[in-house]
């Protein structure tokens, strides 16, 4: 089972109330600086002098649940909003202290594409820039990788995959449908774990950080990987990664580059048009593919559990 941790300040009128709930498995020696530590069925809780409490082990959400309840009734207060602009508070300052040195350094980046498409792919990169590469890729005009237009990616692409160390994994729409799982986070941390794990083995890259795009709370992706025979956990979580590293941007060219390659194969194949998106554009598309090669055939192509099947769905009822 998923252990996890989960910390924040109790208000002064709970702390009586705290202890008196532990206190038949209260344990006699607690940790320093703390006023009590309790631990049964697996989670232990701890409360320290400083007004702080902490929840670890497998049910450590369900505690926490309830005492947030409590401090909402009695205090009025949303600890779960709290620790949102906590973690918010906490991520910007990492960002200010990294946002220039990522970028004079050399890091491994990894960056995904494919998830916010009906068809196609998931694609996800993992690239190690040395500092030596910085001014190759300058040159290349490699920069955020969602400013670039296709175009311009298709052109560049190919230098970059020639120059830049790198491991790409293609996940297609049927292996998607098979793994069956809905949270799309969890698979791109699944996935960004894979390439993360596999470059590292690929060679003894002398780097300073390892980058990724933050897509979910950092205690989420750990949580997501947690089943991962091998697992990278040093790694520094930055939002707009593309902007600020040049091994994330490299990373979500190679991969955009691969998916548009993947797309166009697609569409040779079947031949017809497959777009990109989810949109009213992707719903025809699949609408037309249907007409043609039928339903079973569509969990080749699209991801199943996007809300664009029910309406395929309705449409051929």
């Amino acid at each position: 089972m998923q252990k996890s941790t989960i910390v924040f300040k109790v208000s002064d009128n709970l702390k009586d109330e705290i202890i008196e709930h532990y206190k038949d498995t209260a344990k006699i020696k607690k940790p320093p600086y703390s006023v009590f530590q309790s631990e049964d069925f697996g989670t232990t809780v701890t409360l320290y002098e400083s007004g702080k409490i902490m929840f670890q082990g497998v049910s450590a959400d369900i505690d926490y649940n309830y005492w947030k309840e409590r401090e909402a009734f009695l205090n009025k207060r949303d600890v779960d909003k709290e620790l949102r602009i906590k973690d918010a508070k906490d991520k910007k300052k990492k960002e200010s202290l990294h946002e220039v040195t990522y970028k004079s350094v050399s890091t491994i980046g990894s960056d995904e594409v494919g998830t916010g498409d009906y068809f196609g792919p998931i694609v996800v990169t993992a690239s190690y820039v040395g500092v030596d590469k910085i001014d190759f890729l300058s040159e290349l005009g490699v920069r955020d990788s969602k400013k670039l237009t296709d175009e311009k990616m298709l052109k560049i692409a190919p230098e970059i995959i020639r120059e830049i160390p790198h491991v790409t994994y293609i996940l297609s729409p049927e292996d998607y449908n098979k793994a069956g799982i809905t949270n799309m986070n969890k698979v791109k941390a699944i996935l960004h774990n894979k390439v993360l794990v596999s470059i590292l083995k690929k060679g003894a890259y002398d780097y300073k950080y390892i980058v990724v795009d933050q897509f979910s709370y950092v205690s989420k992706y750990f949580e997501h990987i947690a089943s991962a025979k091998e697992k990278v956990t040093n790694i520094e979580f930055t939002t707009h990664a593309e902007d600020k590293c040049l091994s994330v941007a490299v990373s979500s060219i190679i991969s955009r580059y691969i998916f548009l390659k993947e797309m166009d194969a697609m569409s040779k194949k079947y031949g017809m048009e497959i777009p990109k998106g989810a949109t009213q554009t992707a719903d025809e598309a699949a609408m037309n593919f249907v007409k043609k090669y039928g339903i079973d055939e569509l969990s080749k192509v699209v991801k199943l559990n996007f809300k664009n099947t029910e309406k395929i769905k309705k449409s051929i009822d």
